[in-house]
C-alpha cells in the first residue's frame, strides 16, 4: 500500500470507471437472457425464433467489433467509448416499445443496434488498460473490469426477478434502467478521463510506473489492415471463439435450467448468484495469477499460457452438466466453468497488449471479437434448430463441446504464436 501511495493511484479510479461501463454492458445484455422463459411464453417463440433474435446481435456484435475497434483507434478511446455507450444505450431502451405483433422482428431490431454499440466496451477498454497499465499489471486491471460483466449478469436476475411478474408484466422496466446508469456514466467519463501522459492528476512517478515496460509511440495512425497478415491477430482470434461457450452461458443458461430443472424468473436469481459469482472469483484470480508468475521472474510467454492452460482443465467438467441429475452440481459445474472462462478471458485479452502497440489493440481486439461473434452465431443456429428437434438432449453435445474447446483452441494458439515476440510502433518485431 505504501508504494501505491508514493507513486499515486489515479489509473484505478479510470479502472472503476471501466467496471461501471462493463457492468451496464453486461447488464443490458443479460436481461433479455434471464426473462428468456418467460418472453417466449407472452410472445409465443419457438426455440428457433429466440436463436434468430440472439443471431441479430450476434451479427451486430461482429460487424460493431470489425468498425468500432478501428473507429476507437482513430478517434481515441475517450470520444470512441461515448459513442459506443450512446448508442447501446438508446437501442436497449428501444427493447422497451416492442409490441407483440411485430416482437420477432421488433426485437432483433432491437438487439441489432444494442450488439453494435456494445462490441465497443471491450476494445476500448483494453486500449484504456493498455494506456494506463504495465504489462505486468494489464491481466489483473483486465481481470478486474473483466470480472464486472458478472456483476452485471448477477444483478440482471435480481432486478428482473423484483420488477417482472411471473405472467410477464412490467417485462418492460429493465430495459429502460441502463438508460440513466449510461448518463452518469458518460457525465463521469469526459469529467475524469485524460491519457495519463497528459493528466494533471497523475503523478510523475504514476507515469513512470505506467510507463516503465513501455516505449513511447508516435501519433502517427496505424491502417486497419495493417494488422490482418500478422499471425498474432489470427492468435488472439481462434482464442475468442471461446465467446460462444460464455454467450451460451449467458443466453441459454436460464432456459437450460427453466426446462431441466423447471427453475423459472422468481427463483432463478440464486443459481445466477452463484454463477456468477463464481465467474468473479475466476476472472480476479486468472488475472492475478498470470502477473504473479511473472513476478517471480517467468516470462510474458510462460506466464501467459501456463495460466490458459490451467483454466482450460478447470473448465473440462462443464462437458457432464446434461448428464446430472442434480441442479446444484449442474449449477456449480456451469460456475466452474464460467470462473475459467473468465480467467481464460483476462488473459487473452491481456495477449494482445503484451504483443502489439498501443495504437493498434483496438483494432485487433475488435478482430478477435468478430470471430468470436461469427463463431456464437453458428453455435446459436446449431442449437437452436437441435432443440426444435431432438429436445434437451441438444444440451449434451452443447456442454461437451463447450468443456473440451479450450484445450484445442490453446493448442492452436501456441501453434500460430509460440514465442509471443511483441511488435513495435510499425508491427515490426522487437530484436531483445
Amino acid at each position: 500500500m505504501s508504494e501505491t501511495k508514493k507513486i499515486g493511484n489515479y489509473r484505478y479510479r479510470i479502472l472503476a470507471l471501466l467496471m461501471f461501463a462493463t457492468t451496464i454492458n453486461y447488464f443490458d445484455r443479460s436481461i433479455i437472457g434471464v426473462m428468456a422463459p418467460t418472453l417466449e411464453k407472452l410472445f409465443g417463440w419457438t426455440n428457433s425464433d429466440y436463436a434468430n433474435i440472439m443471431i441479430s446481435f450476434k451479427i451486430a456484435y461482429a460487424l460493431g467489433m470489425l468498425s468500432m475497434g478501428g473507429l476507437i483507434d482513430r478517434l481515441g478511446t475517450k470520444k470512441g467509448y461515448t459513442l459506443s455507450i450512446a448508442i447501446w444505450s438508446f437501442f436497449g431502451m428501444l427493447h422497451a416499445l416492442v409490441r407483440p405483433g411485430f416482437s420477432i422482428i421488433g426485437f432483433a431490431a432491437a438487439r441489432f443496434g444494442l450488439g453494435f454499440g456494445e462490441a465497443g466496451n471491450f476494445p476500448a477498454a483494453i486500449k484504456t488498460t493498455a494506456e494506463w497499465f504495465p504489462k505486468k499489471d494489464r491481466a489483473f486491471a483486465t481481470g478486474l473490469f473483466n470480472a464486472a460483466t458478472s456483476i452485471g449478469a448477477i444483478a440482471a436476475p435480481f432486478v428482473v426477478g423484483w420488477i417482472v411478474h411471473e405472467n410477464g408484466k412490467n417485462w418492460q422496466i429493465p430495459f429502460l434502467i441502463t438508460g440513466a446508469l449510461s448518463a452518469i456514466w458518460v457525465f463521469l467519463w469526459f469529467r475524469m478521463y485524460k491519457k495519463p501522459e497528459v493528466h494533471p492528476k497523475v503523478t510523475a512517478e504514476e507515469l513512470a510506473y505506467i510507463q516503465e515496460d513501455s516505449k513511447v509511440e508516435s501519433e502517427e495512425k496505424l491502417p486497419w489492415k495493417s494488422v490482418l497478415d500478422k499471425r498474432q491477430t489470427w492468435a488472439f482470434g481462434l482464442a475468442k471463439i471461446t465467446d460462444a461457450v460464455w454467450w451460451f452461458y449467458l443466453f441459454w443458461g436460464a432456459k437450460f435450467l427453466s426446462t431441466t430443472f423447471d427453475v423459472n424468473i422468481k427463483n432463478i436469481a440464486l443459481p445466477f448468484f452463484v454463477i456468477y459469482i463464481l465467474a468473479d472469483g475466476g476472472s480476479i484470480f486468472g488475472g492475478y495469477l498470470s502477473g504473479a508468475l511473472m513476478r517471480k521472474g517467468w516470462t510474458i510467454n510462460k506466464a501467459r499460457k501456463i495460466t490458459l492452460l490451467i483454466c482450460a482443465l478447470i473448465i473440462l467438467p462443464v462437458s457432464f452438466v446434461a448428464v446430472t441429475e442434480s441442479k446444484w452440481l449442474a449449477i456449480f459445474l456451469i460456475g466452474l466453468a464460467a470462473a475459467g472462462h473468465q480467467a481464460w478471458s483476462a488473459n487473452i485479452f491481456t495477449l494482445v497488449s503484451d504483443v502489439f502497440p498501443k495504437k493498434a489493440t483496438a483494432s485487433v481486439v475488435g478482430i478477435g471479437g468478430m470471430i468470436g461473434a461469427v463463431a456464437g452465431i453458428l453455435a446459436d443456429m446449431a442449437l437452436g434448430s437441435v432443440l426444435d428437434q431432438a429436445g434437451n438432449s441438444g444440451y449434451f453435445w452443447a456442454f461437451l463441446i463447450a468443456g473440451s474447446c479450450y484445450l484445442i483452441i490453446l493448442g492452436l494458439v501456441h501453434l500460430l504464436m509460440p514465442k509471443m515476440v511483441p511488435l513495435d510502433e510499425n508491427l515490426k518485431p522487437i530484436k531483445r
